[in-house]
C-alpha cells in the first residue's frame, strides 16, 4: 500500500487460476523447468542493485546467489477446469455432490444471481430459488452502482462492495473493473484504513487467514484449512503499522484483503490464487485492547526471540504447503521488522515488501515522467525527503539506482543528491553513532539543521518528497520557498490516508501559483486556478504492485531482483501520454489500468528472463500478448 509514515531494498508459479482471453481458444501447457543455483543464462550480466542497503544484513549473499540450502520445487498445479478454461467452454461449477441449488447460490466463485439461464436453472436445482427474470452481467453492474452510489459514506460502500466479494465474486470483479477510478478509493486507500479501524465492528465473515501465536507450532496444519490449494500470491501483514494509523492489531486484515482484490481487478491473477494473512502477535494499541469488540490476541506484542520464531515458522510453512515460487508480500510492518523480513528471507524466497520497494517504484516512475514537464536528467536534480523509514529509504535507494545506472557513476555519489529529514532534522555525518542502519548511508556532511523549512532553504531541493505520516507539514511558507527557486517545483505529498498527507493538491498549487508538479499518495478532485485546470497525479502503488506480480508468476521466478522494480518504474513512465502532461499528470488515467499492469507483467518478466530467475521455459516470444492472455477475467462461464 502507499503507506507512508515517518518512516532501501531488496531484492512462481504455476498456473493455475489464471483464465485464457476469448481470443486465446487454445489453452497453453508450458513446460516448467527447475533451475538450481548454477547455471543461469545471463549471470554474468546481473548487477546487484537495490539491494545494496541491505545485503550487509544477509553476510553479503545477493537474491542472485540462491541460497543451496533452498531447493527450486514445489509450485502449484491447475487442478480448477474454470481457471485455464476459455470463457466459451462450459464448466462445471460443483466440486461435492449436492441436492439442492442453494448451495451454489451461496458460494461465491460460481454464483450469478439473476444471471443463471433457464437451463442452468434446471440443471442445477435452482428452480423456485431465483425469481423468473433472467438478466445479464451488464444490468447487474449497472443495478450495483446504482445502489452503492445512494450512499453518502465511504465504509457504507466498502461494507457494500464485500459484501458483494462475498455472495458473487465475478460480479464484483466486473464492476470493480469497470468502475476502477470511481471503486479504487473505496476498496483501497483511503477508506481501508477507516475499515480497519472498524473492523472488528464490521467482521463477517473469515476472508483471510488468521495465524496468531495461539497457532506455533501448527501453522502448517492452520494453511491447510484454506479451501483452495494452488496459491501464488500471498499478501501477509502482523498490523503493527497500517497506513499513517499505527498500530491496529489483528483489525489490520482489511490491507490483504484489500491488495489482493486489486491484484485480480487490475492485474489479473485470478482470486483463487490469492490468500489474504494476518499475523496476530498482540497490539500495543491500549485502545483496542480495551475495545470490547476487538477480535485480536488482547496481549501486547510479542518481540525479539518470540516474534522471530512465529514468522521463520510461517515462511516455511509456506514454501512447505505452496513451493518455492509462491510470491509472498510483506505489508505495513513496523520499519525494524520490514528491513530485517527481506534481509532474512529476500535469499530464500520470492518476497517483495510493497511499503519499501512498491513504494518507491511507483515514485520513481513519477519523476521520470516529471522530467518531460520540468527538464534536465534524474541526476541534475537534488531531492529532499520529509520521513526517512520504510518507504522514504526506499524511494531514495530505487532513484539512486536510476541515476546510478543512468551516469554510471558509482552508487554512493548518486546518494549525495539524496537528503533525507527525519523527526530529529537533516541526517547528517554528525549523527551516525545514533543513525538506524538503514538511514546511515543518506548522512551527508553539513551543518545540522532541526526543521523542514530550513532545511528547504539551504539545500535547494528542485523535488520535495513527503512519507512521514505527518499531515500537513508542507506548509505554506515550505511550499512558497520551493517556488522561489524552481521554476516549476515537484511536490509529492506520498502519505496516506488523505488526513496525513503532507498538503492538499489545491495548497501545492495555490502557494505555488499554479507552477507546482504536483502528486499524492491518496487521492485528490482537480484544482482550477487562474482559469486552468490541473489534475493531480496520485502516486499510488496499485500501478505497480499487480502488474509486477503478475509479471513474476508468468516468468515462474523465483527470486525479486532490483532490477525488477527499474523495469517496473520504467514501464509506467513510458504509459503517460502527451495528453496526460498537458493536464499536469505525471501518471496516466487508471482507466488504463489492465494495459498497463500487462506491460509492466511483460517488462519484469523479460527482465526475470534476463537475469536468470526464471523458471518457466521456453521463453514466450511475446510476452505483452501472453500476460494479456493470462489475466483472468470476471465474464460469467456457461455450466453444464
Amino acid at each position: 500500500m502507499i503507506s507512508l509514515n515517518s518512516a532501501s531494498f531488496l531484492s512462481n508459479s504455476g498456473f493455475s487460476g489464471i483464465s485464457r482471453s476469448v481470443s486465446q481458444r487454445k489453452v497453453l501447457h508450458p513446460v516448467v523447468v527447475a533451475v538450481g543455483s548454477n547455471g543461469r543464462a545471463g549471470e554474468g550480466n546481473v548487477s546487484v542493485v537495490m539491494e545494496s542497503t541491505l545485503k550487509d544484513l544477509r553476510d553479503g549473499n545477493s537474491v542472485i546467489e540462491v541460497d543451496s540450502k533452498s531447493a527450486v520445487s514445489g509450485g502449484v498445479q491447475d487442478t480448477n477446469g474454470e481457471d485455464s478454461a476459455t470463457e466459451e467452454q462450459l464448466v462445471t461449477p460443483w466440486t461435492l455432490s449436492v441436492a439442492s441449488g442453494y448451495s451454489l447460490l451461496r458460494n461465491p466463485h460460481h454464483n450469478k444471481g439473476l444471471a443463471f439461464t433457464d437451463k442452468e436453472r434446471d440443471n442445477h436445482y435452482l428452480r423456485g430459488l431465483l425469481p423468473p427474470t433472467v438478466v445479464s452481467q451488464a444490468l447487474q453492474v449497472k443495478k450495483m452502482m446504482h445502489n452503492i452510489r445512494q450512499y453518502a459514506v465511504p465504509l457504507q460502500k466498502y461494507i457494500a462492495m464485500m459484501e458483494l466479494q462475498e455472495q458473487n465474486e465475478k460480479l464484483f470483479y466486473r464492476l470493480l473493473m469497470d468502475h476502477v477510478e470511481e471503486l479504487l478509493p473505496v476498496v483501497y486507500t483511503p477508506t481501508v484504513g477507516e475499515a480497519c479501524q472498524k473492523y472488528g465492528s464490521i467482521f463477517r465473515r473469515p476472508q483471510g487467514l488468521f495465524i496468531s501465536l495461539n497457532e506455533k507450532g501448527k501453522i502448517l496444519e492452520v494453511l491447510k484449512n484454506w479451501p483452495e490449494k494452488n496459491i501464488q500470491v500471498i499478501v501477509v501483514t502482523d498490523g503493527e503499522r497500517i497506513l499513517g494509523l499505527g498500530d491496529l492489531g489483528c483489525q489490520g486484515m482489511g490491507i490483504p484483503v484489500g491488495k489482493l482484490s486489486l491484484y485480480t481487478a487490475l492485474g489479473g491473477v485470478c482470486p483463487s490464487a490469492c490468500l489474504p494473512i494476518t499475523i496476530d502477535v498482540g497490539t500495543n494499541n491500549q485502545k483496542l485492547l480495551d475495545d470490547e469488540f476487538y477480535i485480536g490476541l488482547r496481549q501486547k506484542r510479542a518481540t525479539g526471540q518470540e516474534y522471530a520464531e512465529l514468522m521463520h515458522e510461517f515462511m516455511s510453512a509456506v514454501k512447505q504447503m505452496y513451493g518455492e515460487k509462491v510470491l509472498i508480500q510483506f505489508e505495513d510492518f513496523a520499519n525494524h521488522n520490514a528491513f530485517d523480513l527481506l534481509a532474512r528471507y529476500g535469499t530464500t524466497h520470492l518476497v517483495f515488501n510493497d511499503d519499501i520497494q512498491g513504494t518507491a517504484s511507483v515514485v520513481l516512475a513519477g519523476l521520470i515522467s516529471a522530467l518531460n514537464l520540468v527538464g534536465r536528467t534524474l541526476a541534475e536534480h537534488t531531492f529532499l525527503f520529509l520521513g526517512a523509514g520504510e518507504a522514504g529509504t526506499g524511494i531514495a535507494e530505487l532513484i539512486a539506482l536510476e541515476m546510478s545506472k543512468q551516469t554510471q557513476a558509482p552508487l554512493e555519489e548518486a546518494r549525495k543528491k539524496i537528503w533525507l529529514v527525519d523527526s530529529k532534522g537533516l541526517i547528517v555525518n554528525s549523527r551516525m553513532d545514533s543513525l538506524q542502519h538503514f538511514k546511515k548511508p543518506w548522512a551527508h556532511e553539513h551543518e545540522p539543521i532541526k526543521n523542514l523549512l530550513d532545511a528547504v532553504q539551504s539545500i535547494k531541493p528542485t523535488v520535495l518528497i513527503g512519507s512521514s505520516g505527518v499531515g500537513r507539514t508542507f506548509t505554506k511558507e515550505v511550499v512558497e520557498a520551493m517556488a522561489s527557486f524552481n521554476e516549476k517545483p515537484i511536490i509529492l505529498a506520498l502519505s496516506n490516508p488523505t488526513s496525513q498527507s503532507e498538503c492538499t493538491a489545491e495548497e501545492a498549487y495555490t502557494w505555488s501559483e499554479g507552477r507546482a508538479i504536483f502528486a499524492s499518495g491518496s487521492p485528490f478532485d482537480p484544482v482550477e486556478y487562474n482559469g486552468k485546470a490541473f489534475v493531480p497525479g496520485q502516486a499510488n502503488n496499485a500501478y505497480i504492485f499487480p502488474g509486477f506480480g503478475l509479471g513474476l508468476i508468468i516468468s515462474g521466478a523465483i527470486r525479486v531482483h532490483d532490477d525488477m522494480l527499474l523495469a517496473a518504474s520504467e514501464a509506467l513512465a513510458k504509459q503517460v501520454t502527451p495528453e496526460n502532461f498537458d493536464k499536469g499528470m505525471i501518471y496516466p488515467p487508471f482507466s488504463n489500468i489492465r494495459k498497463i499492469s500487462a506491460q509492466i507483467a511483460a517488462d519484469v518478466a523479460a527482465k526475470a528472463y534476463e537475469l536468470g530467475l526464471a523458471t518457466r521455459l521456453p521463453q514466450p516470444e511475446n510476452l505483452l500478448e501472453y500476460a494479456e492472455n493470462c489475466m483472468y477475467s470476471p465474464v460469467y462461464r456457461s455450466f453444464r
